[in-house]
């Protein structure tokens, strides 16, 4: 597939997505959600990507949805359409996916951050859900996933008013993990990409989905759900080697198995 509206690469064993719309700061329309769709799932498929790494400008993660895309649909054609449906396939991926976030992060294009497991922001980074400027809320997840990282309080404040929140509130709030100078930013996804990528692929996709567990069910059905895969870890041949390198002071060769 040629693609038009993000630029793909490889660095070792992680995958790297660009968003390139940059004429609308990265709007995300439905050519741009398919494109990006389909470069996740040829890395899901590649068994030599062990993480990837979504990204936009430095000027702009992505700026929201595409208005001009929406401003005209109908309920109806939206329903029988499935609008929306694509644009929370990220959710569903097996392997690890950080978001790389320098700029404006508004609306759909937060929504799409978090989606992703890791955000590591610059220190210009700007998040926002503005949708309630538009008579709209957001639709993507955003009511939903908001609340679960940073609080219902601040939810709320953010969805209700709209306002921008900065990468220090955001770290503080716990919807960030790292801030990192603007310079740096790539450099540091690529380096937390690449140490994930180097471990265990299996291992490091079921301890994604324990964390995940975590969000949508009780303490103690996760704490039961966790226990069973780390019970079937023993029945790796990584668990073995990892265990035996650190006995021998070695490093682990993983094999994925």
């Amino acid at each position: 597939m040629a693609y038009q509206n993000i630029i793909v690469e490889t660095h070792g064993k992680v995958g790297l997505v660009t968003l390139n719309r940059p004429q609308a700061l990265n709007a995300l329309n439905e050519a741009l959600i398919t494109e990006m769709n389909d470069a996740l799932a040829g890395f899901e498929s590649n068994p030599d990507v062990g993480c990837t790494i979504i990204t936009g400008s430095e000027k702009a993660f992505a700026a929201g949805a595409d208005v001009k895309e929406m401003a005209e649909k109908t309920y109806v054609a939206s329903y029988l359409g499935k609008f929306l449906d694509g644009w929370t396939r990220i959710s569903e991926t097996r392997k690890p996916v950080i978001a790389a976030v320098s700029g404006f992060c508004l609306g759909g294009g937060l929504e799409l951050a978090m989606m992703c497991d890791i955000i590591i922001a610059s220190e210009t980074a700007r998040f926002a859900l503005p949708e309630i400027t538009l008579g709209i809320m957001p639709g993507a997840g955003g009511t939903q996933r908001l609340p679960r990282f940073i609080g219902k309080a601040k939810a709320m404040d953010l969805i209700l008013t709209g306002r921008m929140m900065d990468a220090a509130e955001a770290e503080r709030s716990g919807l960030v993990a790292r801030v990192v100078a603007p310079e740096k930013l790539l450099d540091e996804a690529l380096a937390a990409a690449a140490k994930i990528a180097s471990y265990s692929q299996p291992i490091v996709m079921m301890a994604k989905e324990t964390v995940n567990r975590a969000q949508e069910t009780s303490l103690a059905e996760g704490a039961r759900f966790e226990r069973r895969l780390f019970l079937s870890m023993f029945a790796t041949e990584d668990q073995k080697e990892g265990m035996k390198a650190f006995i021998a002071k070695r490093k682990p060769d993983f094999r994925n198995r």
